[in-house]
């Protein structure tokens, strides 16, 4: 009988959910399905915008709730590349496939701005940005912190950096998925968003808080008329599904469950880099992210796919031009990590 698989390969969580989470669920009341919710009367969107508004120290109206960071993402390519005449986007030169799908589906043009390696690290060319944008003047700049599948980060000084580098009709579209594992200090959210009216920071809860599955997704919009209309277009009138709010609450609520599995994760990237960064030809680089990039030599690949396939085990190997050699790993339980540390090692040691 084949063992079932373990999906290491897309960014999904092999952890057990808070008791808060689980509890959410067990305690829903079904009836709440049978009518809408009445928080739209109230001028607000939902029970968990409410709520982030009060953990972030936002104005609700300043909150978008969308189907994962996904639908957020696709709604303001969307809506920003058809506004006006203005249809370019720049998108890091590694990153995730889809932001240029979405600019697709409108017939926008996407442009690859700088991301370098940088010893063990990726950095984004701050400079060699900002004389794209001086030559585009693009109708968005995409910036990912972190960045899939690099694992580098802006931090928040340089952020501040780049949205002052923009002009005022450039959009800052921030994809900040994974932006909870480098801390839970978010407080430069608020500053970012009230200084700045072209800003949007889009979060989810399918990385750090471990439900992809519950397919919800925030951001945070600068204020102003052309944000307000934003907002306008990319809420729900009617509301949200109720179960995902609630249990969307409840995974907030309990932050300190998931410190607890980033830390497990920290593990897991020491032991990766500590053990697979000493063999020949491999390099583990620093991630702040809820996965790892590995260099590997090329000519281990079909051994390796080979090796995890008879493990019942899905890495991402990766095809893209300038990184078609390395592999992104998920981190997820102590024996899945180690199982996956010691398959690479055989093989690099064969």
């Amino acid at each position: 009988m084949q063992n079932k698989l373990n999906y290491l390969d897309r960014n999904e969580f092999n952890f057990e959910p808070s008791e808060e989470v689980k509890n959410a669920v067990r305690q829903f009341d079904l009836g709440k399905f049978c009518f809408y919710t009445r928080i739209y009367d109230e001028g607000k969107k939902s029970i968990f915008s409410v709520y982030l508004s009060q953990l972030y120290g936002i104005d609700e109206k300043q909150i978008v709730l969308g189907y994962g960071a996904e639908d957020l993402l696709k709604k303001a390519v969307h809506y920003f590349l058809t506004l006006g005449g203005n249809k370019t986007m720049l998108i890091p030169k590694f990153s995730w496939w889809y932001y240029k799908s979405i600019a697709d589906e409108v017939d926008g043009t996407t442009l690859q701005y700088p991301v370098f390696e940088n010893g063990d690290t990726f950095s984004y060319d701050i400079d060699g940005l900002r004389q794209m944008i001086a030559d585009i003047n693009p109708k968005i700049v995409l910036v990912a912190s972190p960045n899939n599948p690099t694992g580098n980060a802006l931090t928040p000084q340089e952020m501040e950096q780049l949205v002052e580098m923009v002009p005022q009709s450039t959009i800052v579209l921030v994809d900040e998925a994974y932006a909870s594992f480098i801390s839970n200090d978010a407080s430069y959210i608020k500053t970012l968003i009230e200084k700045h009216e072209n800003i949007i920071i889009c979060r989810t809860l399918s990385k750090f808080y471990g439900l992809p599955g519950l397919r919800m997704g925030f951001g945070f919009v600068g204020q102003g008329e052309v944000m307000n209309r934003f907002t306008r277009y990319a809420n729900m009138y009617l509301g949200y599904d109720r179960l995902s709010e609630e249990v969307a609450i409840a995974a907030l609520k309990s932050d300190s469950h998931y410190r607890e599995i980033a830390k497990v994760m920290e593990e897991a990237r020491q032991m990766y880099r500590n053990e697979l960064g000493a063999l020949p030809g491999f390099l583990v680089y620093k991630s702040l992210a809820n996965f790892v990039l590995v260099k590997y030599p090329i000519e281990l690949k079909e051994r390796l796919q080979k090796a995890f396939a008879e493990e019942s085990y899905k890495v991402k190997f990766m095809n893209e031009p300038g990184i078609n050699s390395h592999m992104r790993i998920t981190l997820g339980r102590r024996e899945q990590n180690r199982t996956v540390c010691d398959t690479i090692l055989r093989i690099a040691q064969e």
